[in-house]
Parts: C-alpha cells; structure tokens; sequence
C-alpha cells in the first residue's frame, strides 16, 4: 500500500496561512451577504478613492498656499516695510 506524502511539510507556517485564507474567504463571503454583491470594495474602487482624496489633498494645500499668500501681500506691516522703502529713495 502505498501512501502519499505531502510536497510540503505541514508546519506552522503553513497552518497558518491556511487559517488566514479560509477567514479571508470567510469576510468576504460574509460582506457580499451584508451590502449585497454589487457594493462590495474592490482594488479598483480603493485606488480610485485614493486618488479622489490625493486630489482633494493637493486642492486644499493649494487653497492653503493661495490663502497665506493673500495674507502676506495685505499685510499691514508689508505695506509700511514698502512704503518705507519707498520713502528711502
């Protein structure tokens, strides 16, 4: 009789990433019945809402930037710094 033996030892490690993937599957089956099929998270969806908030990010630090840089220029002790300057010469 002839037995036949795993290409790979169970150990550890290899339980382990068992468990893992049977619990993956698990949550995922489980959110599928919970949202419905079609409103599951998907890579794509999860970059996609990267990218929205990257740009969200970059539009706020702008408007941040913009905002400084008004304060800046109507500063009143830039213009008397300026009008100094200009009384100087």
């Amino acid at each position: 009789m002839a037995t036949v033996t795993p290409t790979q030892p169970l150990g550890f490690a290899t339980v382990s990433r068992t468990l893992v993937a049977l619990a993956a599957d698990v949550v995922t089956e489980v959110q599928k019945v919970v949202v419905g099929p079609e409103k599951v998270r998907t890579a794509r969806d999860n970059a996609w809402a990267a990218i929205q908030a990257d740009r969200a990010r970059a539009e706020a630090r702008a408007e941040t930037s913009r905002a400084v840089a008004a304060m800046i220029k109507t500063s009143p002790r830039r213009a008397a710094r300026a009008q100094k300057l200009v009384a100087a010469r």
